[in-house]
């Protein structure tokens, strides 16, 4: 295994916490991207560099706003500077919405699609270039079971910038590999404790719409998928190992780390459906003449 650095997006909780962490700890240098280091993540920040010298490992909070592309830019610049080189990105930043899709405004889909989508797409323009001089380099995608396994209601905004952001990963790990870009797309199903996805989740703008559903012939059921989603989730579901399942995958040997890995506690079917998406998308291209697209490949 050799040392790489890394960077994990949305590492101030959850899965990119997690994450940060584990891939420090097996050894390599982790810049773990946040908003706000000097402000409301100030705690953070200060919690991740004191493991880091409590533990001898190599984890660097760093300010990155996936949603700002001076932000973005900024912080690839400053990993360049300090270590000449960004062999691993973990796209993770994300955000939830709860609640019926018609009391979303627009401007509230749009916005998710911009942490969930825009935001992988500002880090690529910034890490891409460096990684197709090394001819080298890995990314890992965040995705959802939800993308290809059961989908309750009330999570559309979420579901769909999710589902759109596993497709663009799809897209990219076709044209980069013949660049020597490798990718793996991790699919966590739910988990309903270790992450803050559903404690930070974003309720409808449109209050009155919102209340229509309320008191229509949907009344309580926010209460009841949140009971519904709980339920199916067991007690001892830990997210820990999805930051256990990036580790692996980043200290693969080149060209054989796995294209999907899945995680999922309740088993809601996104391994059997995924199975199936991926594999038509593999047949279409080798029916076309281009198979050799998903492999990566060294030059």
């Amino acid at each position: 295994m050799s040392k790489k650095v890394i960077l994990v997006t949305g590492s101030s909780s959850g899965f990119g916490r997690l994450t940060s962490e584990a891939l420090a700890r097996a050894g390599h240098t982790v810049y773990a991207s946040m908003r706000d280091v000097a402000g409301r993540n100030a705690g953070n920040a200060a919690q991740m560099t004191e493991l880091s010298d409590r533990e001898n490992t190599d984890l660097r909070p760093v300010e990155l706003d996936v949603q700002s592309e001076p932000s973005v830019n900024a912080a690839i610049e400053k990993i360049i500077a300090e270590t000449g080189r960004i062999d691993v990105v973990v796209h993770n930043a994300g955000h939830m919405m709860f609640g019926p899709a018609e009391a979303f405004t627009p401007e509230q889909f749009a916005q998710q699609y911009d942490v969930n989508v825009l935001g992988t797409q500002r880090v690529n323009r910034a890490v891409l270039p460096h990684m197709r001089g090394q001819r080298e380099g890995l990314l890992v995608w965040i995705s959802s079971s939800s993308s290809a396994g059961g989908t309750p209601p009330y999570l559309s905004p979420y579901f769909a910038a999710k589902a759109a952001m596993d497709s663009l990963a799809v897209q990219y790990s076709r044209e980069l590999s013949q660049w020597g870009i490798d990718t793996s797309i991790i699919v966590p199903g739910a988990f309903t404790k270790g992450t803050n996805h559903f404690a930070h989740s974003g309720s409808p703008a449109d209050k009155a719409r919102a209340e229509e559903y309320e008191t229509g012939p949907y009344a309580g059921y926010g209460e009841k998928i949140q009971e519904a989603f709980a339920a199916i989730v067991p007690d001892d579901a830990d997210p820990e190992p999805v930051a256990d399942l990036i580790v692996d995958v980043v200290d693969a040997p080149f060209g054989q780390r796995p294209f999907r890995v899945h995680y999922d506690p309740t088993e809601d079917g996104a391994n059997i459906g995924f199975s199936v998406l991926d594999r038509l998308r593999a047949e279409m291209l080798h029916r076309v003449g281009l198979g050799h697209l998903l492999k990566p490949v060294k030059r």
